[in-house]
């Protein structure tokens, strides 16, 4: 691993562990590392991302691979979370992880890394306005249910062809059962959206990371 990014996933993980973790970092960067080799045109997004550690970590691991140029958006409402509804858990309330862009623009700051495109707001007032037309790799991290479905809703259609999204805190536990299994309202959107046959793959961590993996096919149909 280069030194720099190194340096950065030590620090990460010390300062921001409550929103990342080690297979977070390995499984993206993996996921940039690919399709930067396959020169995927596009954008890079991130729904939902508190104090821009994972936007710092794109941006560094982009930048190591040798894509500069390559945007990156991101979504939250700088309000907290909104009120989880009869889908979800009660494992996070109104108003908590709420964040500001000051505090984005501080974690890249932090690191001599420009900060992304921020758009503040709620996913149902941005998204549909505010999305890049076409997107090589989403990263959404809405929670809830609702926020998870706007989310699907918006990013599948813009994806390029190949182009991935994950989707985070997503516990198929039939599949991992290490999988931490705490915002269920996540699958349940990503069910509803894809249907009984969903093409959903779950990613496997060493630890207990519950990702789901969505990848656009070539040749739609």
């Amino acid at each position: 691993m280069d030194p720099m990014l190194k340096d950065l996933r030590e620090w990460l993980l010390r300062e921001h562990a409550g929103t990342v973790c080690a297979d977070r970092l390995r499984v993206i960067a993996a996921e940039l590392a690919d399709l930067t080799a396959r020169r995927l045109p596009g954008p890079v997004v991130e729904l939902g991302c508190y104090r821009g550690a994972m936007a710092l970590w794109i941006r560094s691991v982009l930048e190591s691979l040798g894509d500069h140029d390559r945007e990156i958006h991101i979504y939250d409402s700088f309000q907290g979370m909104p009120a989880p509804g009869a889908e979800d858990s009660d494992h996070l309330a109104a108003g908590e992880l709420r964040s500001s862009p000051d505090d984005v623009r501080a974690t890249h700051a932090a690191w001599g890394r420009p900060a992304p495109v921020i758009h503040p707001g709620w996913f149902d007032e941005t998204l549909p306005k505010e999305l890049p037309d076409e997107i090589a790799f989403a990263y959404l991290d809405g929670d809830f249910y609702d926020s998870t479905l706007t989310g699907l809703t918006h990013c599948v259609t813009r994806l390029v062809p190949t182009g991935v999204l994950l989707v985070d805190d997503y516990a198929d536990t039939a599949v991992n059962p290490r999988a931490w299994d705490g915002l269920p309202g996540v699958k349940r959107a990503c069910d509803v959206y894809f249907g009984a046959l969903s093409p959903v793959t779950v990613v496997v961590g060493e630890g207990d990371l519950a990702f789901g993996r969505y990848e656009k096919p070539e040749f739609p149909g």
